[in-house]
């Protein structure tokens, strides 16, 4: 189920998680070459990546895609 980015946080290892609106959370690595995800690496590259969508992997599909629900 695709999800909106609200924000982000870094974890204990200092890996970067996007916070989806459905209250998920989910970590964006940048780990070439499985994950190329460059724009995570700099504060404008994350900031630009709010507001757009993410597979999340613990909404199933009967799950309403808003309002943000927050665990």
């Amino acid at each position: 189920m695709q999800r909106r980015i609200v924000g982000f946080h870094q974890d204990e290892e200092q890996h970067w998680v996007a916070h989806l609106e459905c209250g998920h959370n989910q970590h964006v690595r940048h780990n070439p070459p499985w994950f190329v995800r460059t724009w995570v690496t700099t504060e404008e590259g994350r900031s630009a990546a709010v507001g757009t969508c993410l597979e999340c992997r613990l909404c199933g599909p009967d799950e309403p895609s808003s309002p943000a629900r927050h665990s």
